[in-house]
């Protein structure tokens, strides 16, 4: 093989007794937490041991440098063999390890951020190949530097479709600088994986889906480092290292053993380790490990703004989809660190606009949710990007998982879903965004924005991009009319009042379309004698608790919501929330409460019991 020099039989040992010392640091610290994965982290001994101290460039001392190699550890419950690599790499103190699952320590039963060494929380498998991609799609495409991105994964986890979705993206974006590592050792939580030890059937696979794959005895240090070598010489495409492993490899009568998965060694522990130690010929062992290349370019994505303020008329109609697109084109144009990824709706969700003026700043992602998810947090780790990420909203509720670990990985991805709620009309239930401000609610930290015009959706995307954690914006299909200046201030938190008059005897909220039907339904009560205030929420999370109870108490504390998703977690029961401790306060919830159906979006507001008809109805009883 082209420039590959055999090692010399000495640095082979000394990779051999790391790996050994990562085995026996494992087990020691499993054993004080009584808990763990000793067999599970035994299985990569030799892996973690040829990438943290042969073939990974880093700098010890600061583990986030731009310029370092990335690992992720996709099969999360190894952990306490990552803490151990970084420990012998001389982090921090192996001794430390002890701490593993205590409550004082963050040395987690699985990768946190919370350490200077973890990029993202990973244990729900099969997502760490999608964060790979991403950081590997920003080190070939954006940052055209020398740092490359490696993942292990465990044969288990590779049964999750989101591996696939993740695989078939790193070979159709050619991500040469991608290593994907499968650890294979045959045997899942409760039993044997399904393809075990068939070797072939995993290189037919992984060379199927376009990637480069070498099939290598995982305990044998001398084929790793050629495998890995051949990985770092491999163009156009990623390679896949499928590692022929044996769980518990070194721990006699458990070794390759069923119903060890999860649990410490306990009586087992002290002839384990005599026999470990027993193979290891240098107790003090030469750390070399590789320099990265300081060529990754310095970025700012602070302090972003829309290039231009808005630019519409009042009364002129447009949907905040189409004003989402506009948006991020300008906020494109002020940051060049601004990226777009979509699942082949850019077209409908109008990220597309991005695409027209920086075509290399668009990733499609094509109908694989999960993996564009997990794209987007890669992307957006170690502050390389300012992701925003489209599709419809409702299709981020198979992305769910992926959303929940984004915001344990402390993420600042922003997911913009269009096409929400019944007012999309005739294509029906399956594409109706109606869980969406539930899910992103339940998101902890999580931002949540419903702009009803094209001026608050400009400036909730220009706010989103500057806001830390999950940013949740949702858009509209349908035109609606601009109500706001273009020089309209709004804030994180704070609502409007659209309006209002001392002799109001309601006050009605609503969001997005909702808020039109609450103006419409305000204009027919005042026909009948009867005044009410509308409110603008702005973002569903936080709530104006503030500004809401305050109106509602110069109302004779009566509060309807209304709203174009189901009943349950939406707007309603964020309000319902927000006044609960308020003694005279009563609100009456208006939403979708059954699976609608096809029909024109005038008619299925009216049916599902959220048109205006339908507020002026609630109100007169209210008042009665």
């Amino acid at each position: 093989m082209a420039n590959y020099h055999k090692m010399e039989a000495s640095s082979v040992q000394t990779l051999k007794d790391l790996a050994n010392k990562l085995r026996i640091d494992s087990i020691v610290a499993t054993n004080a937490s009584k808990s763990g994965h000793p067999t599970s982290c035994a299985s990569m001994a030799e892996i973690m041991s040829v990438l943290f101290f042969h073939t990974m460039r880093y700098k010890v001392s600061t583990p986030k440098d731009a310029a370092n190699d990335r690992f992720i550890l996709s099969k999360g419950h190894a952990a306490p063999i990552l803490y151990a690599a970084w420990a012998e790499a001389g982090l921090f103190p192996v001794s430390d390890l002890t701490n593993l699952r205590k409550i004082d320590s963050d040395l987690e039963g699985h990768p946190t951020p919370r350490l200077n060494f973890i990029d993202v929380g990973t244990g729900s498998l099969g997502q760490g190949l999608s964060v790979a991609c991403g950081m590997a799609y920003v080190g070939k495409y954006f940052d055209k530097s020398s740092y490359r991105t490696f993942c292990l994964l465990g044969d288990g986890e590779s049964a999750e479709g989101s591996v696939w979705e993740a695989l078939n993206f790193a070979s159709s974006y050619n991500l040469d600088n991608l290593v994907v590592i499968f650890d294979i050792n045959r045997l899942g939580q409760s039993g044997p994986t399904p393809l075990q030890h068939d070797m072939e059937v995993y290189r037919q696979r992984l060379t199927a889906f376009g990637l480069n794959a070498i099939v290598v005895d995982g305990h044998d240090i001398e084929e790793l480092t050629k495998a890995f070598h051949e990985a770092s010489i491999t163009k156009g495409k990623p390679t896949a290292i499928l590692a022929k492993t044996y769980k518990g490899k070194g721990f006699t009568n458990i070794e390759d053993a069923e119903k060890w998965h999860g649990t410490p060694l306990n009586d087992k522990t002290v002839k384990v380790l005599e026999e470990i130690n027993g193979q290891i010929r240098n107790k003090k062992m030469p750390i070399n490990i590789p320099k990265p290349i300081s060529d990754v370019p310095a970025i700012n994505i602070t302090n972003v703004h829309l290039s231009s303020q808005p630019n519409y008329t009042l009364g002129e109609k447009i949907a905040t989809r189409v004003a989402y697109g506009t948006a991020l084109a300008k906020i494109a144009e002020n940051n060049n660190r601004v990226i777009a990824l979509d699942a082949d709706t850019k077209n409908s969700t109008f990220s597309d606009k991005i695409k027209v003026k920086y075509p290399e700043r668009h990733i499609e992602c094509f109908i694989a949710e999960q993996n564009m998810v997990g794209v987007a947090i890669g992307a957006a780790c170690r502050d390389r990007t300012i992701a925003f990420v489209s599709t419809f909203a409702t299709f981020f509720t198979r992305a769910f998982d992926q959303i929940r670990m984004g915001a344990i990985s402390q993420t600042n991805v922003n997911f913009v879903g269009s096409h929400c709620g019944i007012s999309i009309g005739e294509d029906g239930p399956s594409q109706m965004g109606l869980e969406d401000i539930a899910l992103f609610r339940s998101i902890p930290g999580s931002t949540v924005f419903y702009p009803a015009d094209a001026v608050s959706c400009e400036r909730s995307i220009e706010l989103a991009a500057n806001t830390k954690g999950v940013c949740f914006v949702r858009t509209s299909r349908p035109a609606t009319a601009v109500i706001y200046k273009n020089d309209e201030v709004f804030e994180v938190g704070k609502a409007k009042v659209i309006k209002s008059s001392p002799s109001d005897k309601v006050l009605i909220i609503g969001a997005g379309v909702t808020l039109y039907e609450a103006l419409n339904a305000a204009e027919d009560l005042e026909k009948s004698g009867i005044s009410v205030r509308v409110i603008d929420p702005f973002t569903i999370k936080p709530l104006d608790a503030a500004t809401i109870i305050n109106n509602a108490k110069e109302c004779g504390g009566k509060i309807i919501t209304v709203e174009d998703h189901y009943s349950e977690g939406g707007l309603g029961e964020a309000v319902l929330s927000a006044v609960a401790e308020e003694r005279d306060i009563v609100v009456r919830k208006l939403a979708v409460t059954d699976i609608p159906r096809s029909g024109p979006a005038n008619v299925l507001l009216d049916l599902f019991g959220i048109s205006a008809k339908n507020v002026v109805a609630a109100v007169k009883k209210f008042v009665n």
